[in-house]
């Protein structure tokens, strides 16, 4: 087995037919994305558990099921928390609105399936209240049930601001975290000027330069070079 399909079994268990067709076509050409993937999802200032589930949020908000899930397992594998992972598919609400979060069922229950947690599932179709109510039961301490009672009332009431507000605080998962991936979703499509202001946003909650480089290293993996040039206009020079 060549190297590149080795790598990917090893991440994925089996070698996806993606991949297989990439080496089947051009070996050579696996063998310099495998590298590229390698260096980007190695651990450094992100872990490979951030990295994984940040793609996981990313791809949610931008309704691309396909590399959400392919970084589920590498999330779950890595660490994450079911609770962790719902509050990044929360978060890509904010951006990718209702379908976001019918998306990233997708992604909840294949963690469901990786933890072997048995839990009732809700149709796909859902509205975002009912999404938001059914992670809500999966909230293990009284903070986070309380957050979820806070959430719910505003996702009730259409308040945007104090919905995207609420959905940025504090939770089971920090502000700088929800702030680098809302800065990785402007990213991946593209829209300069959200990605400078998202930048400057994680900046203010104490989110540093080689993170905001390492995001752009998983932006590009995943949406390619010219997610390069949006997140390197926001970076500082050093």
């Amino acid at each position: 087995m060549s190297t590149g399909l080795d790598y990917f079994k090893k991440v994925y268990d089996v070698v996806p037919g993606w991949v297989q067709k990439m080496h089947d076509y051009n070996p050579s050409m696996l063998d310099h994305y495998t590298a590229l993937r390698g260096a980007a999802m190695a651990e450094g200032v992100l872990s490979v558990k951030e990295k994984d589930i940040l793609l996981v949020g990313i791809n949610s908000a931008r309704h691309y099921a396909r590399s959400m899930v392919y970084h589920t397992k590498g999330a779950i594998d890595g660490g994450a928390s079911l609770e962790e992972l719902v509050e990044y598919l929360l978060v890509a609400y904010i951006y990718g609105g209702e379908e976001a979060l019918q998306i990233g069922l997708q992604s909840f229950e294949y963690a469901l399936e990786l933890t072997g947690t048995q839990a009732e599932k809700i149709s796909h179709d859902s509205t975002a209240t009912d999404i938001v109510r059914y992670y809500a039961q999966f909230a293990t301490t009284d903070v986070s049930k309380d957050y979820y009672k806070q959430l719910l009332t505003l996702f009730v009431s259409e308040d945007v601001n104090a919905l995207t507000d609420k959905l940025l605080a504090l939770n089971v998962v920090d502000e700088q975290m929800k702030h680098i991936l809302m800065t990785g979703i402007y990213t991946t499509v593209l829209k300069n000027t959200e990605t400078d202001y998202w930048a400057k946003k994680a900046r203010e909650k104490g989110v540093d330069e080689p993170r905001l480089a390492e995001l752009g290293y998983i932006c590009l993996l995943t949406a390619g070079i010219p997610s390069w040039f949006e997140i390197s206009d926001a970076l500082i020079q050093k």
